[in-house]
């Protein structure tokens, strides 16, 4: 088993977001990694490879050009503009508006869906960084180990073909599952089109929109999410149950949106139905979005996991029997987020 580590994450660190409209202290900081490294350590676990950055031939295989270019060169304009970094959305372009304008300013709210993904002079470094760690991970599945763990920061889940949001700017889990799924038909024109070889599973408090809408239309990717209800909780537009994939993707794509307050029993009684789903498709190949946001007590959860749920989650998925891929995604209470880390790694990895 190797952890594979975003070793540039640091240069993203954005001084604060806007959340429901306040400005406040930004919650996706470099400390995260730093707890997570150390705890790993204390439990005895191989020391991370520092991974090589997602090249854009890399990224391009899910993320389109235009906003690929967007993200490495927006924090230049906006600051050649004489606009102070980070940067920022103030528009959106809703349905009857026009996409004609060019300007910084109107480019952030045609790739930003939020005001939590501010944008920094290192923050492409970072996300090519993470995305690194995950294909890193992938190829590790490849090349034949059987469970693998992406210590990605930023975390990727919310990132769309050509959107960033939520603390995400390119989607590492979707790297890697689409990486993964390349594999395995390679040279065949028709492999989007073919059956299954990697599921995604989402455990992040929050749905992971991004992810759902990459694979939305094809069927040789299964996602999974157990999420927040988005009727009372972000992303809110989307990871409702009737969303069930769309095309070849049509019965692909599975949501288990849950109350405010779920416990380790509710959680674990949700999980039990998700992994029989992914058992059912038969994959290859498993990605899983591990987000502690679902701890008790998480500033931006709410949910009531207790550490030793991690564990139980982990063995969980771990009797898939299938070759696995974690990828770190949210997590903001900070005082317990290394030890659900290795809470859950122990139960993928050991059991």
């Amino acid at each position: 088993m190797n952890i594979f580590l975003s070793s540039d994450h640091h240069h993203h660190n954005p001084p604060f977001e806007i959340l429901d409209g306040r400005v406040v202290p930004y919650a996706e900081t470099p400390q995260r990694v730093a707890i997570i490294l150390a705890a790993l350590a204390e439990a005895g676990f191989a020391a991370p490879i520092a991974a090589p950055p997602a090249t854009i031939a890399d990224l391009a295989a899910i993320h389109t050009a235009d906003y690929l270019e967007y993200l490495a060169n927006s924090s230049a304009r906006w600051q050649a503009t004489g606009l102070s970094v980070p940067v920022f959305p103030s528009a959106w372009p809703l349905p009857g508006l026009r996409l004609r304008s060019d300007c910084p300013q109107a480019a952030a709210g045609r790739y930003t869906f939020d005001l939590s993904a501010p944008i920094t002079a290192g923050t492409f470094t970072a996300a090519c960084s993470a995305a690194g760690a995950a294909l890193a991970g992938a190829a590790a599945l490849l090349a034949g180990d059987t469970r693998a763990y992406a210590l990605c920061r930023p975390p990727g889940h919310h990132a769309a073909a050509a959107m960033a949001g939520g603390y995400c700017y390119l989607n590492n889990a979707a790297l890697a599952a689409d990486y993964l799924a390349r594999s395995q038909t390679s040279g065949d024109a028709t492999w989007a089109l073919r059956s299954p070889t990697v599921a995604v599973l989402d455990i992040d408090y929050h749905h992971g929109n991004g992810t759902q809408s990459i694979f939305y239309e094809r069927n040789d990717v299964l996602t999974v999410s157990l999420h927040a209800d988005p009727a009372y909780e972000y992303p809110y537009y989307l990871g409702y149950a009737d969303e069930r994939g769309a095309g070849a993707g049509e019965g692909y794509n599975l949501n288990f949106p849950l109350p405010a307050g779920t416990d380790d029993v509710g959680y674990l009684s949700a999980l039990d139905q998700a992994l029989q789903a992914i058992a059912d498709y038969g994959p290859r190949y498993l990605v899983v979005s591990a987000g502690f946001d679902t701890f008790a007590g998480d500033p931006l959860g709410g949910f009531a996991l207790t550490t030793e749920a991690y564990r139980t989650i982990g063995r969980s998925i771990a009797q898939l029997g299938l070759p696995t891929l974690v990828v770190q995604e949210g997590g903001y209470a900070l005082a317990a987020l290394g030890a659900n880390v290795v809470a859950l790694l122990q139960g993928v990895f050991t059991a």
